[in-house]
Parts: structure tokens; C-alpha cells; sequence
């Protein structure tokens, strides 16, 4: 009979371990990509055709074809891709609450000589700065637990966190995620 209490003992601390350890806030983070933090519905309406005029490219007056675009060029031309509305930015709710952990590039908001305190993580290097800001569902506002130092904006990190569904209003840009509290790995790029 012991034996039997035993066995129930060990199988009911298993099933309740990864509840404990989410209340304990000690789980293992969701490893994210910056593909997830797009909404399908978000994903669809990028992915619709474009007319037959949107693609026409004017001849060229020397007779000579122009040089290919590159797929970046589109992008890179354009003016914002930030909305100009009230309207809340596309996210992913689901994700509301979960702890995670992405990588990604440093745009400083807060720093004291070399140390940065509160910044946008964004998906690559020059976002906001060099190149019109990604959509909000593209930019994370970060506040790091502890201040911490970086070689450059060129050099990659790793958030980890609680992820909100937060909106942000920056001088560089609106985001549509938040992560307070950040712990902040370097890693190779």
C-alpha cells in the first residue's frame, strides 16, 4: 500500500512540475522568432497580389533595360511603415503574458555613457535610425533589469522576459510589444 501512495506521489509532482515552475516564474522561456510576433491576418493582407500598374517600371530613354531591384529596394524607399492611425497596432494576444526569449538589435532610448537601461529591440541592424521603422508588431520597447553594456548597434542580443501586448510611443517609433524586467544576453552573430 505504501509503495502504491509512493507511485501516486511521483506521477502527481510530475504532472504538477511545469505548473509550479510557471507560478515560480522559472520556466523554460518560448524561444520566438520575429515571424511569430505577426498575426496571420497581418501576414495575408502582405501577401496579396499587387495590381498589374503597381509592378510597371518606366523604359529606360537609353535603350538599355535598368538594373534588377533588389527585394529590398521597395522597402527601403518607402516612406514609414508605421501606421499614421489611432488604431492599435496588429499583435498577437496570445502571446500576452507568455515569458520568451528573441534576439535581436539595440536601438538605445535610455543609456548612461556606455550603459543602456531602456531601448527598442528590433529585427535588424539600422531600424529606426537609418531606414524607415518596422511596423509596430516588428519593434519590442525593452526595459533591461539591470543596465548593461554593449560593443555597438551592430551587435546581436538575446531578450528574455514577459511579453506584453503593450503599445509604446517612442521619439523613434510606436511598438506593439513590451518586455519590463529583461534579462540581456549577448550572443554571436
Amino acid at each position: 500500500m505504501t509503495i502504491s501512495i509512493a507511485v501516486r506521489m511521483i506521477v502527481l509532482t510530475m504532472l504538477l512540475a511545469p505548473a509550479i515552475a510557471q507560478a515560480a516564474g522559472t520556466q523554460d522561456p518560448m524561444e520566438l522568432s520575429w515571424g511569430q510576433l505577426v498575426p496571420p491576418a497581418a501576414q495575408a493582407e502582405a501577401l496579396k497580389s499587387k495590381s498589374f500598374l503597381q509592378g510597371a517600371r518606366p523604359a529606360s530613354p537609353f535603350g538599355i533595360a535598368p538594373p534588377p531591384r533588389t527585394p529590398e529596394a521597395p522597402w527601403m524607399s518607402s516612406r514609414s511603415q508605421q501606421p499614421d492611425t489611432s488604431a492599435p497596432p496588429a499583435v498577437v494576444t496570445e502571446l500576452d503574458g507568455k515569458r520568451v526569449r528573441i534576439g535581436g538589435y539595440v536601438v538605445a532610448l535610455d543609456f548612461d555613457a556606455t550603459k543602456i537601461k531602456e531601448f527598442l529591440l528590433v529585427p535588424f541592424v539600422g531600424a529606426c535610425i537609418h531606414v524607415p521603422p518596422p511596423p509596430p508588431n516588428q519593434i519590442i520597447y525593452v526595459k533591461a533589469a539591470d543596465a548593461f553594456e554593449i560593443g555597438g548597434q551592430f551587435d546581436p542580443i538575446y531578450v528574455t522576459g514577459t511579453l506584453k501586448t503593450a503599445r509604446q510611443f517612442t521619439g523613434l517609433a510606436a511598438t506593439g510589444y513590451t518586455i519590463e524586467q529583461a534579462e540581456i544576453a549577448t550572443r554571436k552573430k
